[in-house]
Parts: C-alpha cells; structure tokens; sequence
C-alpha cells in the first residue's frame, strides 16, 4: 500500500504506505508544489495523516483535501476538509485508534520543477546542520510547547548530553533524544521522564511527548 500517482494538475494520490520522501519528491517532478516540507521527514502518509506532521512551518493540514479510512467495523469512509480535526500534531484518527488510514489525495499548487527541488534541498541542508542525523532516533522527542520550543527549554535546564545507558539527549540538537548504539527502550523511557522533570523543576513547565509510546 505505497501507491502515489498523479490525478491531476493539482493532485495527487497516495497510499498510507508512501513514503513521505517518495510524495514529495513525485510532487517535484510533476511541478507540484507544497509537499517540500515532507521531503525529509521520515514516515508515512498514514502517519503523518494520524499526527499532521509538519516541519519549516509546513504541515499535512495544508495539503490534504481527503482521507480514505477503514473503521472498526471493516467499513470503508471518506473524510473531507475540516472533518479531518487536524491540530498541532494531532487528527480526528488520533481519537479514533481503531481507525486505519488507507490512503489520502493532497491538494497542491503548480510550481517550478527547479524552485521546487532548490526549496527541498534547502530543507534538508538545514537538516543535516541542526540534526543529528548520525544517530538513530525517533525524531523530535517533544511537542512545542506554549511560546517555548523544547530543545531550548532541555538546553536551557543543562541537558544537552545527559544519558541514561545509551539514549542521549543530542549534543547537537537538545530537541532529539538519540540512540548512541545498543539503547533499550527502557533507557529511552527513563530519559524521557528525566528529562521532563528536569525541565519541569526549571521552567515549570511541562513537555508532552511528540512521538508516541505503545506500550
């Protein structure tokens, strides 16, 4: 279920398999533009439709026009619009987790094929110098809170390399906690929740994850 295809000179089609690399860069060569924000997040449509993953003030809310979904009964149904309740990281599907996001259509602009692909790559030069790219992660760890972005609340509280075995809060971006080799997921966990009550006792305030824990 990784299906994209081009509907039309505005849309295009994808199954919650895709990659979001793969839409964006599908969107590029068919001169659609929008999806350059996607480029370099690492998941899927079916994700990034569930959370509105978004980055360089980008978003998945921008750019879906509809959403395929199978429900707890088996039965298939179509959100349009505003029935999508998306939020800062968040969806109507984050209510319903019996639901199953099948696929999308995203509703984009047509652009330059060359400005298009110049805006993703600077997208992702920006990553490669802020990120930790080097080390395996699960990407921002915590949501933007309330007129504070995470990392500068962890920096701030002295955290930048704090380890619990071998998960790491990153030297390079304090916003990602990062597997330095042979981390368990319980040394992530205890970072985690090290890390919110260090920032809690600091700042006051508290950081509510952005990746999502199924235990």
């Amino acid at each position: 279920m990784d299906k994209v295809r081009l509907l039309d000179e505005h849309r295009l089609a994808a199954e919650a398999g895709a990659l979001l690399s793969r839409i964006a860069r599908r969107a590029q060569r068919a001169g659609l533009a929008g999806a350059e924000f996607a480029g370099g997040i690492p998941g899927s449509l079916g994700g990034a439709v569930f959370m509105n993953a978004g980055a360089y003030d980008g978003q998945m809310a921008n750019i879906v026009a509809q959403t395929e979904y199978l429900d707890e009964k088996g039965q298939i149904h179509v959100l349009t619009g505003d029935a999508h309740g998306f939020g800062y990281r968040t969806s109507v599907f984050r209510a319903h987790p019996d639901w199953t996001v099948l696929g999308a259509v995203l509703a984009l602009e047509p652009g330059d094929p060359a400005a298009i692909l110049d805006k993703m790559t600077d997208f992702a030069q920006r990553r490669r110098d802020k990120q930790p790219l080097n080390h395996p992660s699960a990407g921002s760890t915590f949501k933007r809170s309330a007129g504070h972005f995470a990392g500068q609340l962890i920096e701030a509280a002295g955290l930048k390399g704090l380890s619990i075995g071998a998960a790491q809060v990153s030297e390079k971006h304090a916003g990602f906690l990062i597997n330095r080799g042979g981390a368990t997921c319980d040394d992530m966990l205890r970072l985690i929740e090290l890390v919110q009550q260090r920032v809690r006792e600091q700042s006051g305030v508290e950081l509510e994850c952005e990746v999502r824990i199924i235990r």
